[in-house]
Order: structure tokens, then sequence, then C-alpha cells
């Protein structure tokens, strides 16, 4: 978790979650996170979620429904094809999302980082990934690629 605080009381302002394996791994552990995400949002903290591991048995729909909960208004509705999250919520009364879904394979695009509820940065995912991928060994690289292809 990278968490952004205000510069003037250095309250934190928004938070950058990237979803583990770690996460899912358990009925427990998701209950946590997603119970962490809703006291962020509840306590007015903005949040950017990327997960990049497909849904399983304790996410069937992904991420953003565990975090969201039942709401017949979100637009939401999850793609097979596209199983990957990234999700931008506004934290505070009257909550907002802006869900992108993705699959391997795809280009990230810039997700929305709110700081207020008027304002945000781009978050640079893709350019961010390829930067730290540069920099895994060759042979990892290649096991990584590998793994993509089949």
């Amino acid at each position: 978790m990278i968490a952004i605080h205000h510069i003037s009381d250095h309250r934190v302002v928004a938070i950058i979650e990237i979803v583990s394996p770690g996460n899912k791994n358990s009925e427990g552990a998701l209950a946590a996170f997603v119970r962490k995400a809703r006291e962020f949002l509840a306590a007015g903290i903005h949040v950017l979620i990327v997960d990049l591991f497909p849904p399983a048995v304790r996410d069937p729909q992904g991420i953003h429904p565990a975090v969201w909960g039942e709401d017949e208004a979100d637009p939401f509705r999850f793609d097979p094809a596209k199983p990957l999250t990234c999700a931008s919520y506004t934290g505070g009364p009257g909550p907002y999302a802006f869900v992108e879904p993705f699959a391997v394979g795809d280009r990230l695009i810039d997700m929305p980082l709110c700081l207020t509820i008027e304002e945000y940065v781009p978050i640079p995912l893709e350019p961010t990934y390829q930067a730290a991928f540069a920099d895994v060994p060759d042979f990892w690289q290649e096991v990584l690629t590998e793994s993509q292809a089949t």
C-alpha cells in the first residue's frame, strides 16, 4: 500500500493498493482486505485498487463487487474476457467508482487517483509496469513472457 498525505496536516488523503495473492488466499484475508478498503472510503480516504490476479472462488466477479458491495445502480458488469480490474474510488459520503476491467496482454490505462472529490492525478500504470519489468532479470522475464503465451 502507498499512502498519499496532505502537505499541510499530513493526514492520509488517498491510498494505492496493489492486490497480492495473499489478499485472496482465504476467506479471512479477502474479508480483511475488503474491510480495510471500506474503512478508508468511509473515512473519506480515496482508494485506487489494482488487481492483477484473476477472480477466484472468494471473489468470482473480481475485486470491485467485493469492495463496492451489492448496488443495482452500479453499471459494472463482470466480463470473463477481461477478468482483471483497476478501480478508483472517491471516499466519503456518496462514494463514486471508476472501474476499468482488463485482460493479460492489454495495455494498462492511466488510472485516476482522487485527491479530493473534484481533483485527481493520473497514475501511469503501463509505463510504471514497463519500467519495473525492464529491471526484472532476463531469466524471469523469459519465464513470465512464456507463461503469458500459454
